[in-house]
């Protein structure tokens, strides 16, 4: 999706008001509440054929019990470590075209950016715009504005440095799901269905006409600082909605994938052409039910892993020592 971007459109910084002004964002205490969540594992069923294709068949998923961070990685967590370690993104360093796993042409520094529609015919969801990183989320003039906001603009890759890290690593799509349903095995969405018109109370999505009206009920037009809605039946937060999550696994167009993991072993969608795609989770602010019905847990999309967005984010898992 995004490495077409490279050919479609220009590089440019974009002011946000919800920005404060360039500065780098200093290390701070974790958000309330971020702690190891213990997940007891066991089966469940994973996946969904009554919304997109894409979701299903479902299957029967046996897992160990495993950890998960309480909530999707913040800011101030990223801060730390960078810190800690000098880390420099895919965004701050963009890519040469030589480089074996690049888009084959160079790419200054720059990451993917959403923008309201311009009223031109010139696509403008999406924008990869020059300067643009996690320090830096609508270019080089801008910077955080909540330090316990998701952590966004980073590829796979750069959110398994921070997992090794903090002595984790990226969850797979079956663990992912299995803790976003909370326990609520075989159910649509994270909560009960009848509950389903108190979504605004529940999760950070889009409300009103996407892309062009954002009528801020759930009280964000952008990301939210983690924990803002109620944790769901294992006590995790932000599992729906907010940013979508990375996972380890790569994507395919089914959970019968069948020869694909063998002719593409990166992963492949076959909207985004031979390009390694990885499985992100969960929606993101930006999701609207009459767009894009993703923000319940066997909800899944294919990420091209050379960019980052201003719209994914990450969180941890970990093993539970024998």
């Amino acid at each position: 999706m995004f490495r077409a971007l490279v050919g479609l459109i220009g590089f440019g910084a974009i002011a946000a008001s919800a920005c404060q002004n360039d500065a780098d964002v200093p290390p701070r205490p974790a958000a309330p509440d971020a702690k190891w969540v213990s997940l007891s594992g066991g089966c469940f069923n994973m996946g969904e054929t009554r919304i997109y294709p894409e979701e299903g068949p479902v299957m029967q998923m046996c897992l160990k019990p495993f950890e998960m961070w309480s909530h999707e990685i913040t800011n101030a967590e990223f801060a730390n470590f960078v810190e800690s370690t000098g880390y420099k993104t895919r965004a701050e360093l963009g890519w040469k075209a030589s480089d074996a796993s690049g888009p084959g042409t160079d790419i200054p520094p720059s990451s993917a950016v959403f923008t309201l529609p311009d009223g031109s015919d010139t696509p403008s969801w999406w924008r990869l715009v020059d300067g643009a990183n996690w320090r830096r989320p609508f270019g080089p003039k801008t910077s955080i504005s909540d330090v316990n906001a998701p952590v966004i603009h980073l590829t796979r890759e750069d959110a398994m440095a921070y997992a090794k890290w903090a002595g984790g690593r990226l969850p797979s799509e079956a663990e992912w799901e299995y803790a976003a349903r909370g326990g609520l095995d075989g159910q649509l969405t994270s909560w009960a269905e009848a509950e389903e018109a108190a979504l605004i109370d529940r999760a950070n999505t889009w409300q009103g006409i996407f892309p062009a009206i954002n009528s801020k009920e759930d009280g964000y037009a952008g990301t939210a600082p983690v924990g803002s809605y109620p944790a769901n039946g294992f006590g995790l937060y932000d599992m729906i909605g907010n940013v979508w999550e990375w996972t380890s696994s790569n994507y395919y167009s089914s959970h019968n994938v069948g020869e694909a993991a063998r002719i593409y072993p990166q992963g492949y969608d076959p909207t985004q052409g031979d390009v390694p795609v990885g499985v992100i989770k969960g929606g993101s602010f930006l999701c609207a039910r009459s767009y894009c019905y993703r923000y319940r847990p066997a909800a899944r999309q294919g990420q091209d892993l050379i960019f980052g967005t201003s719209h994914i984010g990450f969180r941890i898992a970990r093993d539970i020592p024998a």
